[in-house]
C-alpha cells in the first residue's frame, strides 16, 4: 500500500506538468506539533518559509483545512500574505483577502451548542473546552487513561442527547471529542476544492481521524498523505513522519511546481 517513492514521484510529475495545482494541509499534528496549550501550537520551524516560497513562486493554491476556527489558524501560522483557510471542518472559509464566509447554523443547533457549553462549564471543564463556530470540542490530551475515559463517558452521556434534536453530530479525534454541524467535514472541503480546480492535481496532507473524510473524498482523484510519527489504519496512500519527511515532500513539491523535475 505504501509505495512511497513511486506514488510520490508519479504525482509530482503531474504537478510538474500542470499549470496549476492545489496543496491542502491540516494544521494541528501536520504542520504543527500537538501542544497541551492550544495557543502554543506553532508550526514546525521551516514550515512557514517553505509554504511562503510555494505561494510566492509557484502556481500552487495552498489551502489550510482545520477543525480550529480559521482566525486561530491564521494567527498561529503567521503567514503574510495568508493562504486560504477553511476552519471548523469547513463551516468557515477565510479567503486570502480577508473575506470570511460562514455556513449557516440553525436555531436548534445553536441552542444545543449553548447547552453543551453550559454543561462543560458547570463541570469545571473550561480548560479542556474549545468553543468554535458550529460546535465545541473537549480535549483530554495529557490526562491519564482513566481520566480520559471518565471524560469521554461523561461527554457521551451529556452530548449525545443534544444530537437528536439538532443537526449536530459527535466526532472523535486524537485526544478528544467534538460536537459539530453534521454536514461539515473535511471531505466536503476536498470536494469543493477539487471541483474548483477541475483537472489540476490536488493533494491532501493530514494526521487525525477527522482527516479520513478528506482522504476518502480524494481517492482516485489526487494524492492523500498521512503525516504522523506512528502509522495507523488509514485510507491515505502515503505516510510521512514529521517534520523531516514532511519538509522533504514540501521541498519536492516546490521543485516540481517550479518546473525543476522531469
Amino acid at each position: 500500500m505504501y509505495q512511497t517513492q513511486f506514488v510520490r514521484d508519479e504525482f509530482l510529475e503531474r504537478v510538474h506538468a500542470s499549470q496549476r495545482s492545489a496543496l491542502l494541509l491540516d494544521y494541528d499534528g501536520t504542520l504543527a506539533p500537538f501542544s497541551e496549550q492550544r495557543d502554543a501550537a506553532l508550526p514546525y520551524p521551516e514550515v512557514k518559509t517553505i509554504l511562503a516560497e510555494i505561494m510566492a513562486s509557484t502556481s500552487t493554491r495552498v489551502v489550510i483545512v482545520s477543525g480550529r476556527a480559521a482566525s486561530e489558524v491564521l494567527q498561529l501560522l503567521g503567514l503574510a500574505p495568508a493562504p486560504e483557510i477553511w476552519g471548523a471542518h469547513g463551516l468557515e472559509r477565510l479567503l486570502p483577502d480577508g473575506t470570511l464566509r460562514l455556513g449557516r447554523i440553525d436555531r436548534r443547533s445553536a441552542r444545543a451548542i449553548a447547552d453543551a457549553v453550559r454543561w462543560a462549564k458547570e463541570l469545571g471543564l473550561e480548560e479542556r473546552l474549545e468553543c468554535k463556530p458550529g460546535g465545541i470540542a473537549l480535549h483530554w490530551r495529557g490526562l491519564s487513561s482513566a481520566e480520559s475515559e471518565q471524560m469521554y463517558r461523561s461527554a457521551m452521556d451529556a452530548l449525545l442527547p443534544l444530537t437528536r434534536a439538532s443537526r449536530l453530530g459527535l466526532a472523535e479525534f486524537d485526544g478528544g471529542i467534538e460536537l459539530r454541524v453534521r454536514n461539515c467535514n473535511k471531505g466536503h472541503v476536498v470536494d469543493e476544492i477539487a471541483r474548483e480546480m477541475g483537472e489540476g492535481p490536488v493533494a491532501y496532507l493530514g494526521d487525525d481521524r477527522t482527516d479520513e473524510d478528506a482522504f476518502r473524498a480524494l481517492q482516485g482523484r489526487g494524492l492523500t498523505v498521512l503525516v504522523r510519527q506512528e502509522l495507523r489504519p488509514t485510507s491515505a496512500e502515503l505516510w510521512l513522519r514529521p517534520p523531516d519527511e514532511l519538509m522533504h515532500f514540501l521541498n519536492d513539491w516546490l521543485s516540481a511546481s517550479r518546473g525543476e523535475r522531469g
